[in-house]
């Protein structure tokens, strides 16, 4: 049996260990290099984070939970959940935490791949499957005198539980996903706390709470609840995500304003008022981010910062601001996706070249020139439920594993020209998608411009096309002493 490697031990890899175990592979790692498991869940343990994408599709569909306490749970419930998933699937025998990968590199005399760890070790591996995920690495700003700081400077990424923040002078430079998350919270203990917005968002209200109708189903019917639960759920979020039903724009911006008119002060709710059209950027949820507006300790500046002192965040306007912790609420290098690792595939091609204009791959999931390597949450997969997405781009590397197995092949390599067709119809696609071209800065282009995280259309139609039967769209080669019937529409090398 060949081996694989799986790279992180977050949903996309528990997700992936589990499914290989179902099909019979059992020859595999998971290599995570943090102390625990979880991923983003495990990284990110900031005051107040929580999941923005409703609990009970925010969950594997083969290990349903009728008792998530919350609609949105929080992010020790679902590290608590991932755990329990891991447990009850038996991955720990292929889990080796603390193990950072270093380089892989695929060698084409013997159709293998090699991973170096950050220890000097060499595994080695028949497939590798990436579960590095789109949020990996923090994202730090460049603002001068940053480093000269005195005080305490932390990444929302990065938490550091000893932070003592009673009674201190806050400065939370940020006003996106992590800060509507942490501001509310860390705002209750703070002496000031100064929130720097560069953009103004949109920010849904989040329910608090399940509905008495749905706890009483649970009770009649947990498995049925759950099941239709995520139905409605996934319908919703499909109406929303593809951006092109007004109805459902007008509807989603309506009450992103209805929840900013609880901000009591004029000025502070015009400061936070977007000024690009719903959609245009991530959609936030918060009930409580406005309203932390309202309290005397907390002061939103949209002067944007100048340099950082010793002890203050001076902005353009001169005015110092004494600060004694400064919170880096600033996101993720989101358009990195594998190429965090030296990665080299045939020929001595790098990822990072590869991907010079941006990044690229056939269903986010394979590249050409990487033979056996595939990725969980790649480019252009983001949109929805990615835990969804990451099922969907499971089920079809476990087929192509098994379409290997029956025709005896040793390798398959997606040709250049079908990920070169698949990405001008998927960046057709994005540019029709009107909100995403109104020239607001997000996290979704890479330098060139390209948008590389974004999915343009439902996740049904996602799993549609990860279903789709595509073995021709490959390059591939037999194994040693094992000849295959050739298909006609199969070309192997």
């Amino acid at each position: 049996m060949r081996r694989t490697i799986i790279i992180g031990a977050g949903p996309g890899g528990i997700c992936a260990g589990k499914r290989l175990k179902d099909a019979g592979y059992d020859d595999f790692l998971i290599l995570e290099q943090a102390a625990g498991l979880g991923g983003t869940w495990f990284h990110n343990s900031y005051p107040g984070c929580r999941c923005d994408v409703p609990s009970h599709l925010y969950s594997f569909s083969f290990a349903p939970k009728p008792d998530w306490s919350e609609p949105y749970a929080s992010q020790d419930e679902i590290r608590a959940y991932l755990e329990e998933c891991a447990e009850v699937f038996g991955l720990h025998p292929h889990l080796r935490l603390n193990t950072r990968v270093a380089a892989a590199s695929y060698d084409e005399a013997t159709a293998t791949w090699t991973l170096t760890t950050a220890d000097g070790e060499f595994l080695s591996a028949d497939f590798v499957i990436s579960a590095v995920g789109l949020f990996n690495l923090p994202a730090y700003p460049q603002i001068p005198g940053l480093d000269t700081f005195t005080g305490p400077v932390v990444h929302s990424a990065r938490w550091d539980h000893r932070l003592d923040l009673d009674g201190k002078a806050i400065g939370v430079i940020g006003s996106a996903a992590s800060a509507v998350q942490i501001v509310p919270e860390i705002a209750r203990i703070a002496g000031s706390l100064t929130v720097y917005q560069r953009t103004a968002n949109h920010v849904g209200p989040r329910q608090m709470q399940f509905s008495e109708e749905f706890l009483q189903a649970c009770k009649a019917d947990p498995a049925a609840a759950v099941k239709a639960e995520r139905q409605r759920i996934s319908d919703w979020i499909d109406a929303v995500c593809t951006m092109d039903k007004p109805d459902v724009m007008a509807m989603m911006a309506a009450a992103c304003a209805e929840n900013l008119s609880q901000v009591e002060d004029p000025e502070v709710r015009h400061k936070l008022t977007p000024d690009h059209p719903f959609g245009s950027k991530r959609g936030l949820v918060s009930s409580d981010w406005y309203p932390t507006f309202n309290r005397p300790n907390v002061t939103l500046m949209t002067e944007p910062i100048d340099h950082i002192t010793a002890s203050a965040i001076v902005t353009k306007d001169g005015q110092s601001h004494p600060t004694e912790v400064i919170i880096l609420a600033t996101g993720f290098q989101t358009t990195r996706f594998l190429s965090v690792i030296p990665v080299t595939g045939r020929a001595g091609v790098r990822l990072n070249d590869a991907w010079a204009g941006g990044a690229q791959a056939y269903l986010g999931i394979t590249v050409a020139g990487f033979p056996n390597l595939f990725m969980l949450y790649g480019p252009n997969t983001n949109n929805g439920s990615i835990i969804n997405n990451i099922e969907c781009q499971v089920n079809y590397i476990l087929r192509k594993m098994q379409e290997m197995e029956r025709h005896r092949l040793q390798w398959i390599d997606i040709k250049p020209e079908a990920m070169a067709a698949y990405n001008a119809g998927l960046q057709a696609d994005l540019a029709k998608v009107g909100v995403w071209q109104s020239g607001v800065r997000d996290y979704y282009r890479s330098e060139s411009g390209l948008i590389v995280t974004q999915w343009p259309h439902s996740m049904m139609r996602y799993t549609t096309e990860t279903e789709r039967s595509d073995l021709p769209a490959y390059n591939a080669a037999a194994l040693p002493d094992a000849p295959i019937k050739r298909s006609a529409n199969l070309n192997p090398a």
